[in-house]
């Protein structure tokens, strides 16, 4: 019951100031586990001009996927990704998903200025306006996805090939032998956080620049890729 959802969950229903009203944000959240955790995070940052795409992991259990469409059918700016994976820890499945909610982003109505990415398990420490706040403060059109150059500690992780093992209730990533190629374009890889603030302008890059494509695909079989994927680009010349 989607008014019961409303009021017993205390969602917010307007902006609650204009300059928030005039600055919208994407976010994507991947989640496969703990139901009362997701609508805890969703409802501190739910925000009616924001937009929200939720990943839910393909393995996930059945009445978890419902539980989640049930609370998702009650908003007009909050929805599923069209296309789902079986998310494997540090598999390329991760950076997949993000990119999978990236591209459906891209076509909505609403239009945002940056996209946060979350997991389940996330908690926000600032209101929807400090956010705001502080990405006009510091990084006004600039991303926020913070790296070193890959450190030698690193380098197993883009040295071989790795895969994804995907079964129910278990699934890992493991190495071969396979000595993986140079990086395209001669590429120089950073490492840091697969968590991030983008533009949308950056968003639109990833998705369409033959670069972008071609480190993605170098990127299938590395280790945790979402790690440098964002990372790299961002530091790309231009």
């Amino acid at each position: 019951n989607c008014s019961m959802v409303l009021k017993t969950l205390h969602f917010i229903t307007r902006p609650l100031s204009e300059e928030e009203g005039n600055f919208s944000l994407a976010y994507i959240i991947t989640i496969h586990k703990e139901l009362e955790m997701f609508v805890k995070l969703l409802r501190a940052i739910y925000m009616p001009q924001n937009i929200y795409c939720i990943h839910v992991d393909e393995k996930s259990p059945k009445d978890y996927k419902a539980a989640v469409q049930n609370i998702v059918n009650c908003f007009e700016n909050i929805f599923i990704s069209s296309k789902r994976e079986n998310v494997v820890y540090a598999g390329f499945s991760r950076l997949q998903a993000d990119i999978n909610c990236m591209r459906d982003l891209v076509h909505s109505r609403i239009q945002w200025n940056y996209v946060i990415n979350l997991c389940g398990q996330d908690y926000p420490i600032k209101t929807n306006k400090e956010i705001i706040q502080y990405i006009k403060s510091k990084w006004n059109g600039k991303n926020m996805t913070p790296g070193v150059v890959q450190p030698l500690h690193m380098k197993y992780r883009t040295q071989v090939s790795y895969r994804e093992y995907v079964q129910s209730g278990m699934s890992y990533v493991y190495p071969t032998k396979n000595i993986k190629a140079k990086p395209p374009y001669n590429l120089t890889i950073y490492f840091g956080s697969a968590y991030y603030i983008l533009t949308k302008e950056f968003v639109e890059f990833t998705l369409t620049d033959a670069r972008a494509k071609d480190l993605l695909e170098w990127s299938r079989d590395t280790y945790s890729p979402d790690e440098h994927y964002w990372v790299t680009l961002n530091r790309l010349n231009g």
